[in-house]
């Protein structure tokens, strides 16, 4: 039986500049849609799982663009609602050799931040779900987004899901009165499986350490229902080439995966979304050792992918970590 994941999160539309074009030089875009958790969705609909995303939009066409690209794309539509607001919008100017790639953006009072989930049936919604993952971009957007995630987390974890949230702190979001030690602490005694670097632990948790180890340690020590502790570790030596590998910490060790040197990236938004599906499908699927290895070997990949989503199949991300067919003409 296939496993059901549940996704929470804005969908946005991405406009990014032709080619390595800057903004500047601009006068024309190209159109995807994306968010981060609606990544994690798209990518583990590739590899056959159940998958339904929970968002909100405004009542028009674009919105039915983006709804209409996640059918495609094998999401689950069925807890998609309208919300008075507008879409949110984010732009990207890709970085080329040692030029960093940029991003603005532009969602503030959006119909997913202004989105009363009252009207939504969350006994409906985990039904039968193995899986609820979130990020803690939705909790800064809004108060009610905040409240939203924290309805979703209550019930996900009364009927017994696994649960897996990217703390994902970002500064420049929490701008409407409350800052995030106010509000994550509360999701994450929900979450079993957390993405953090140590800037997260800190931001988040409220946990200081310079050794990610010992700071995993102090996680669970103050979270005690947290079960695996993960992040990525990236060496970038231009916006062109980077270095990247994966660590797992299962509450017994830290484990850490191969490291991939990747040259001539196409497009890197988005990588840590294809890790965290990843690791969700390695973790549902694969041992600790090789649910990390999947992670790290599907966010390589999505570095050669065009757009937010991770459009790789289950064997193309299985033949990487095997180290096979790398680069190679397939006939």
């Amino acid at each position: 039986m296939k496993k059901k994941v549940i996704t929470l999160g804005e969908v946005m539309m991405r406009l990014s500049t032709v080619g390595h074009e800057r903004f500047l030089q601009a006068d024309q875009f190209n159109i995807v849609y994306g968010g981060a958790e609606a990544n994690v969705a798209v990518s583990l609909a590739q590899w056959g799982l159940d998958t339904y995303h929970v968002t909100a939009f405004p009542d028009h066409d674009l919105s039915r663009a983006a709804i209409q690209y996640l059918r495609q794309v094998g999401v689950k539509t069925d807890y998609v609602y309208q919300s008075e607001g507008r879409l949110g919008l984010y732009f990207l100017e890709n970085g080329a050799m040692q030029r960093a790639s940029k991003i603005i953006y532009d969602r503030f009072d959006s119909a997913f931040a202004k989105f009363d989930a009252s009207q939504v049936d969350w006994d409906s919604v985990f039904d039968g779900a193995d899986w609820f993952h979130w990020t803690g971009i939705t909790p800064a957007l809004s108060q009610s987004a905040a409240d939203m995630t924290l309805a979703a987390l209550k019930v996900a974890s009364s009927k017994g899901l696994m649960i897996s949230g990217d703390i994902n702190y970002r500064r420049n979001l929490w701008q409407y009165g409350k800052g995030p030690l106010e509000v994550m602490p509360e999701l994450i005694r929900y979450t079993s499986i957390i993405v953090a670097g140590l800037a997260d632990f800190e931001n988040c948790m409220d946990i200081q350490a310079d050794d990610y180890e010992q700071a995993c340690i102090q996680a669970k020590k103050d979270f005690p229902q947290i079960k695996y502790i993960t992040t990525t570790e990236r060496d970038s030596i231009s916006a062109s080439e980077n270095g990247l590998s994966g660590l797992l910490w299962n509450g017994q060790v830290l484990l850490s995966s191969k490291k991939y040197q990747m040259t001539h990236i196409v497009d890197r938004v988005g990588g840590g979304d294809a890790y965290m599906a990843g690791l969700i499908y390695g973790l549902l699927h694969l041992s600790d050792q090789d649910a990390l290895e999947f992670g790290v070997a599907a966010s390589v990949l999505k570095h050669s992918i065009l757009g937010d989503a991770n459009l790789v199949s289950l064997e193309e991300v299985k033949s990487l970590v095997r180290g096979e067919h790398v680069g190679k003409l397939l006939r």
